[in-house]
């Protein structure tokens, strides 16, 4: 048998409990895209799950969101990856949107806007506290962003010479804020914002959004 080509695009899913979404999101990957699930130490099978529909899995033992994100980057070997939350809130069949600028050499970092598609989606309280984390942003670093979403992509090589230390919620403001200091040439582009499975594991609860917010401020204060 001929082996299977190399994936262009590797994308990384940190997982915590997502068993329920886990098959949705699998089952609408792009071609030339390899699933890495970061698993963050599930108890309802998501790892098995993953690893039953082809899905690469890393296992995360150190908790937190960056904490999987980072495993599952250390873990890729494409050229290229993309991120995506594992709760079914993006649609995977919209990841080219993201990783076709960077693929192409336009841009060095591209992030999904999320745009909801009803506005229970998106409680106002937390599309609050999202418009002023992208005014800090725009301060912060000069770039023109209106969204710090979970879907981006960039090269790989290149996201590892960030050298990233956030393990909790601030791990894609700083990848934001390192890459913008890098001279990265970073934009965004719309993409659908889904009813989550499940509760969020970040602003789920109010102990996870008082944590993502001090998580977010260390970023922007360093």
């Amino acid at each position: 048998m001929p082996a299977e080509p190399a994936a262009e695009v590797d994308l990384i899913l940190p997982c915590l409990n997502e068993a329920a979404a886990l098959p949705w999101v699998l089952a609408r990957l792009p071609a030339g895209v390899r699933a890495v699930v970061a698993d963050n130490g599930s108890t309802d099978g998501s790892a098995e799950i993953a690893a039953g529909l082809g899905a690469l899995v890393v296992p995360c033992e150190i908790r937190g969101y960056g904490a999987a994100c980072h495993a599952g980057l250390e873990a890729s070997t494409a050229p290229m990856v993309a991120f995506l939350d594992a709760d079914a809130s993006l649609d995977p069949r919209q990841l080219v949107r993201v990783t076709a600028p960077v693929l192409a050499g336009q841009f060095d970092l591209m992030l999904g806007r999320r745009r909801p598609v009803s506005r229970d989606v998106w409680p106002w309280h937390l599309r609050l506290a999202n418009a002023e984390l992208s005014r800090r942003i725009r301060r912060r670093t000069g770039v023109q962003l209106r969204d710090l979403g979970p879907m981006r992509a960039a090269r790989r090589e290149a996201l590892l010479g960030l050298d990233l230390r956030d393990r909790r919620s601030g791990y894609p403001l700083e990848t934001v804020v390192k890459a913008a200091d890098a001279g990265w040439r970073i934009a965004e582009v719309d993409v659908d914002y889904l009813p989550r499975s499940g509760r969020s594991k970040v602003t789920g609860t109010p102990l996870g959004a008082a944590r993502a917010v001090l998580d977010m401020s260390k970023v922007l204060s360093a």
